[in-house]
């Protein structure tokens, strides 16, 4: 598989003012797929992303996401195009608190007070989202959500009743997938609106992350947050997209390259980064792979006599090794020097703000430099485009 790096050293975009996008993309996808990773309080920098693509032409078809990125969906597809940011807003700012601005001056203090707004997070609950079990599991009658949880997510449900129009999420307008985990059987499952109606019992399911928030229950079996198999579900839209030519905007919030941890609260920041990251870098591999060995079936069998290619075999063959183009865009959140391990459960006001601005600058950049996109020119396989601050990785 070649690799092309191209340099681009985008200007910084000043968050007051809004991309103008003269010449936005001109896509041709038949699928555009919006693909969120889990990553709790980190959340608001898909918001940001989102921002950012709803000023342009081409808003996703599909969201499909887990735990958080399932949250993030539902107020997608659950709202018209022209409320959708302002929904994500007010969700953001009711679960997040107020608290000190960060200052690059002063990393080590700063450390310290991301770390007390997730010990209070910890400690008192997430307002809209979560709230502590009162006794503690402990002391709760033994077979009781009380007892295998420490959090009552009942604020969350509320919250997706209010600014979720379920009804219009089934009315099928965008498709939403969200992945979970079934706790009985420990196999991965998709909740999509194109195979079954969706409530808000399904998209808390998918957020319902052990020990801290108790499975749900959906049709007689319980449910656990879908990271715990699978953190991102690319592979979900990947294996569901018919043959179609399709984009798929990948946001993760976690980042499988990082440097060697200094303490331990590095340690264990960097171990969640691996773990939560490591299937997302290996899925986007795979699905290349796959790809490849496709276009190889197909081009094979071109080569074959006219007689060979009515073989029985052959036509199967050729039928599983149809494909259409893929473009996968893969954007990742880079955390900031002071974020140790506890920043996807650091929902203080300063903080949420500081990952929405950046999934916002991360985004126009990418739109305000479209380039990469004519970089790959062919009718099928595959591209992958790595985009990050210095420059844009691309693999066909």
């Amino acid at each position: 598989m070649a690799t092309v790096r191209k340099s681009a050293t985008p200007k910084a975009v000043p968050s007051s003012r809004r991309p103008r996008h003269d010449h936005p993309p001109k896509l041709d996808h038949e699928h555009i797929a919006l693909v969120l990773q889990g990553g709790g309080a980190l959340g608001a920098y898909q918001a940001g992303v989102f921002e950012a693509l709803a000023k342009i032409p081409c808003e996703p078809h599909w969201v499909a996401g887990v735990s958080i990125g399932a949250i993030n969906c539902a107020l997608i597809a659950g709202n018209q195009p022209q409320h959708r940011v302002a929904k994500m807003e007010e969700f953001w700012n009711m679960v997040t608190s107020q608290s000190a601005l960060y200052s690059p001056v002063f990393d080590q203090q700063w450390s310290a007070i991301h770390q007390m707004g997730a010990s209070m997070a910890a400690s008192w609950g997430v307002p809209g989202f979560y709230k502590p079990r009162i006794p503690p599991p402990m002391f709760q009658p033994e077979g009781t959500d009380g007892a295998i949880s420490y959090y009552d997510t009942a604020p969350l449900r509320a919250s997706l009743e209010r600014l979720v129009d379920f009804d219009l999420i089934n009315a099928k307008k965008v498709r939403l997938s969200v992945g979970a985990v079934n706790v009985r059987t420990g196999n991965s499952i998709y909740f999509d609106n194109a195979k079954q109606r969706i409530g808000p019992e399904h998209i808390m399911a998918s957020g319902a992350l052990p020990p801290a928030f108790a499975p749900v229950m959906i049709d007689g079996e319980p449910y656990w947050d879908g990271g715990i198999v699978s953190n991102t579900p690319l592979q979900y839209v990947l294996d569901n997209r018919d043959l179609k030519k399709t984009m798929a905007v990948q946001v993760d919030l976690f980042s499988a390259r990082g440097a060697l941890p200094q303490n331990m609260g590095s340690v264990l920041s960097r171990q969640k980064d691996i773990q939560y990251s490591s299937r997302t870098r290996l899925g986007t591999d795979q699905a290349a792979e796959l790809q490849r060995a496709k276009q190889n079936v197909q081009q094979l069998i071109a080569k074959l006599p006219a007689g060979l290619r009515n073989d029985p075999e052959v036509k199967y063959l050729l039928e599983v090794s149809r494909t259409a183009h893929l473009d996968i865009v893969h954007l990742i959140y880079r955390q900031e020097r002071y974020e140790l391990e506890s920043k996807d459960y650091e929902f203080s006001r300063s903080a949420m703000l500081a990952h929405w601005q950046a999934g916002l600058r991360d985004m126009r950049r990418t739109l305000d430099h479209p380039d990469w996109l004519r970089m790959a020119t062919s009718d099928d396989g595959v591209t992958v485009y790595d985009l990050c601050h210095a420059e844009v990785s691309v693999k066909t």
